[in-house]
């Protein structure tokens, strides 16, 4: 009897002792499911009324590249359904452009001239250049995995494999207080090949009832690119020729 005492406590101190475990390895809990970390990005960011009820962004703000001491300013505008450009000014090198007008994307620099966006490229420029985006996720990435937990900087984050109809698969980071997107992992094509970049999303700030964040750094194997964002207007007025390609 008195063995028998013996292992009903052990294993009942077992039981506790995995069960402590569990809690703090928050790792090893059931994992929320993709549609209920997409849910809660969408809340954390305003809400579908507030995201829908834009039709225009303008962005405005600083852009530095501080491995190479270059810096300058970047503009991005925005207009629903998929249109975008975005013009950065660098000193000393010049003007960087880029582009969709819902048929074509495109880019300008003063490296590589004026060329059209094919194959990959092309896919993720499309894809980007969608407004209302963060809605339309599910329709845009059918298949969603949540692949466990990690850390982005000091934060516990829920880690999701996104796989879209036409590019390549991205892994993004949800803060897992905020429901915030914090962090991106994509492969993107261009001139020079495929090219690993990790996007962090920080200081997130509401403009017009959408929380943006207002740091944006994009990390490379080679450099990183860091944008801070000063200004933020919603339903400006765009006219369509202002995402159209070039004249060569």
């Amino acid at each position: 009897m008195k063995r028998l005492l013996t292992v009903v406590l052990c294993s009942a101190v077992i039981t506790t002792v995995a069960s402590l475990a569990a809690i703090a390895r928050p790792g090893q809990q059931k994992l929320p499911t993709a549609d209920e970390i997409i849910s809660k990005y969408v809340e954390a960011i305003g809400g579908e009324k507030a995201i829908k009820g834009a039709t225009s962004r303008v962005s405005k703000g600083s852009l530095e590249i501080a491995s190479v001491g270059l810096n300058g300013t970047a503009e991005v505008y925005e207009k629903a359904p998929n249109k975008t450009v975005t013009i950065v000014n660098i000193a000393g090198f010049g003007l960087v452009q880029e582009g969709y007008d819902g048929k074509t994307a495109w880019s300008k620099d003063p490296q590589m001239g004026l060329r059209d966006k094919e194959g990959g490229e092309f896919a993720a420029a499309k894809l980007d250049s969608e407004f209302y985006k963060p809605v339309k996720i599910k329709e845009l990435y059918p298949k969603l995995v949540v692949k466990g937990t990690d850390k982005v900087g000091d934060k516990d984050t829920y880690v999701v494999e996104a796989t879209p109809t036409e590019s390549s698969p991205e892994t993004w980071y949800f803060d897992s207080k905020t429901g915030l997107l914090i962090r991106q992992d994509s492969e993107r094509d261009g001139p020079m090949g495929k090219q690993k970049v990790q996007t962090f999303l920080e200081d997130y700030k509401k403009f017009d009832g959408i929380n943006l964040p207002s740091t944006i750094r994009q990390v490379t194997p080679q450099f990183t690119v860091a944008i801070k964002i000063t200004e933020v207007q919603h339903n400006i007025a765009i006219d369509d020729a202002k995402f159209k390609k070039p004249a060569q």
